[in-house]
């Protein structure tokens, strides 16, 4: 540790948003605080991202085992060695975690793990492992992050969160999924590939409801065929723990047993108890409200992740902090835009999306104004040879830019890259159209679905 403490920025909470700004402070030659109260990295790195998609890759090897006489290839499936699996997606954690830890230290990054508390505009006391320590900053950064929502349910051996399950050590035979959202689909895809029979409950009449409605639709087409079962549009009502496992009672009076219970119903702020509301943060329900340029209005205090209102996503986080880091350097960064923040589902079928789906754009231009096409993927020959259907929506407001590009198919996640620069540039159909796409790549059928809006359909069945 330095001897002062005294610091250009303190940063507290060392998730993705945190350590993002850290990083990049530092490397603007500010000196900086870190201060963590588990481990850097956060919910994306130990409990979120990464270990999720890690099992939703083995749940992909799984399926593509199962179906590989469908390729004229002669593999035995013989089942999940769960240890296995978990000693993989922690050995993938293990590699994320020590690189970053390299990152930091090599940075000069002073790190103080332990608890941290406003105490105020300018100070956070850390209750540490090698004590208490008071840290002053030019800047605050607050950073710290979100956890599950339990909707006041009691988390138990059978009734548990996406914490608990990653750390399952055995293949629910059966699991109830409580929320059709990202986390719910994301497990009820993991676990369906592993073996188990799942069912969704959601109270809203479509499984990941924020996403287009045609998106919507189609995934639960391929969770059908999954043989992946959702209730949508029944709330909730109650959960009571069996002799093997749960039972679920739904407001329309019908009842559902499983081995498990996941809870995913969302992920609520962590900021309680940091001490916001003392130094007079401006909070709503749990959330710090800062403004677009992500300044909470009180001191030299900034806010940014998931306590913030808006998309709880780790890139969003990562950008944020990127962008905080820049503005405390005076070096006048563009606010980071939500309706340009590509957002992905990890489950079998893949999804991404960037800006808007057509009920916003119709309700933001008029439906007059609006126009879309969707191009199926079955004239994309890449997406053939993968064996996955699905489709690229792409909406533009007429004689304008494009406003939202969606997509849903196997591996598709790889094409947000692409459709944010289209949505962020706001580039026209006829501009994409130009482009020369690689082929044959699924790439191709963003290419094929803006030549077909715009004007020109090639590999398109109208």
């Amino acid at each position: 540790m330095s001897d002062s403490l005294t610091y250009d920025l303190v940063v507290l909470g060392g998730g993705t948003g945190g350590y993002a700004a850290a990083l990049r402070a530092a490397e603007l030659d500010m000196k900086v605080a870190l201060i963590e109260r588990d481990k850097v990295g956060g919910t994306c790195l130990h409990r979120g991202c990464v270990p999720t998609k890690a099992l939703l890759h083995a749940a992909e090897v799984a399926d593509t085992a199962k179906e590989s006489s469908n390729f004229g290839i002669d593999v035995e499936f013989k089942g999940i060695d769960i240890e296995k699996v978990l000693d993989y997606k922690d050995n993938v954690i293990s590699r994320n975690y020590k690189g970053l830890q390299g990152l930091v230290k090599a940075r000069g990054i002073d790190t103080y793990f332990g608890i941290g508390k406003l105490t105020g505009k300018d100070t956070v006391e850390v209750d540490g492992e090698d004590g208490t320590h008071t840290v002053t900053g030019t800047n605050v950064l607050l950073s710290t992050g979100s956890t599950s929502k339990t909707i006041g349910l009691d988390i138990t051996e059978r009734v548990i969160t996406s914490t608990e399950a990653l750390q399952l050590n055995k293949v629910p035979e059966s699991a109830i999924v409580l929320g059709g959202g990202v986390i719910g689909v994301e497990f009820a895809s993991v676990w369906s590939s592993f073996g188990a029979k799942v069912t969704i409950v959601e109270g809203l009449k479509h499984l990941v409801a924020n996403e287009d409605e045609t998106i919507s639709k189609n995934l639960e087409r391929a969770f059908k065929k999954r043989k992946i079962g959702f209730k949508l549009g029944t709330m909730f009502k109650g959960v009571e723990e069996t002799a093997d496992g749960v039972k679920v009672t739904l407001e329309d009076g019908s009842t559902l047993e499983a081995e498990y219970l996941l809870v995913a119903v969302g992920r609520g702020p962590v900021t309680e108890g940091f001490g916001f509301e003392e130094q007079g943060i401006p909070m709503d329900r749990g959330f710090v409200l800062a403004n677009e340029r992500l300044h909470t209005g009180v001191g030299n205090i900034y806010a940014c992740g998931d306590i913030v209102p808006g998309l709880q996503l780790a890139h969003r986080a990562f950008g944020q902090g990127i962008f905080i880091a820049e503005e405390i350097a005076g070096l006048n960064p563009v606010p980071v835009l939500e309706s340009g923040i590509p957002r992905v589902t990890y489950c079998e079928p893949e999804i991404f999306s960037v800006g808007l789906s057509s009920k916003q754009a119709e309700e933001q231009y008029g439906a007059d104004s609006v126009e879309s096409l969707e191009y199926n993927l079955g004239g994309n020959g890449k997406s053939v040879i993968l064996n996955t259907t699905g489709l690229i929506k792409v909406i533009r407001e007429k004689d304008g830019p494009v406003v939202g590009i969606h997509g849903i198919g196997a591996r598709l996640s790889e094409q947000a890259g692409e459709a944010q620069l289209i949505i962020n540039w706001e580039a026209f159909p006829e501009e994409v159209a130009q482009l020369i796409h690689a082929h044959p790549t699924q790439n191709e059928a963003l290419g094929e679905a803006h030549l077909a809006l715009a004007g020109k359909p090639l590999h398109f069945h109208s």
